[in-house]
């Protein structure tokens, strides 16, 4: 068994796909409407869905907003270097809503940015 991908429902798609393709540097695995649901399904990462987890936006015509809750936390995304990836996406448009440095309690470098519909994305410097 393993995990295939994690949803989240977005609010406006194409804003939700430049997020996570240019600025967060995913790519766009495929893309279905459905018409008669008044959905469309986009699956975003950054390998093949055959090898990978990806995540899966989900977007409900007839919405325009979600409140993203208090039950879920955020993704998580490794990274060879949080400070390098804190100006990246911040040079393409995206929002640090905590800057790289140390975990609380701990030493690993980490960030948080978050995408256009509020939910946060932990980006954690990788121990090479």
């Amino acid at each position: 068994m393993r995990i295939l991908h994690t949803m989240l429902r977005v609010g406006e798609l194409e804003r939700s796909l430049a997020f996570y393709t240019e600025v967060l540097g995913m790519r766009l695995l495929r893309r279905q409407d459905y018409p008669d649901g008044r959905f469309t399904l986009a699956f975003v990462g950054y390998g093949d869905e055959a090898d990978t987890a990806v995540l899966e936006l989900t977007h409900n015509w007839d919405t325009a907003a979600y409140e993203p809750g208090n039950a879920f936390g955020h993704i998580a995304i490794a990274v060879p270097d949080a400070y390098a990836a804190c100006e990246a996406i911040r040079a393409r448009g995206g929002k640090v809503v905590r800057e790289a440095g140390p975990m609380k309690h701990g030493t690993t470098v980490i960030a948080f940015v978050e995408d256009p519909d509020g939910y946060k994305i932990e980006l954690i410097q990788r121990k090479d």
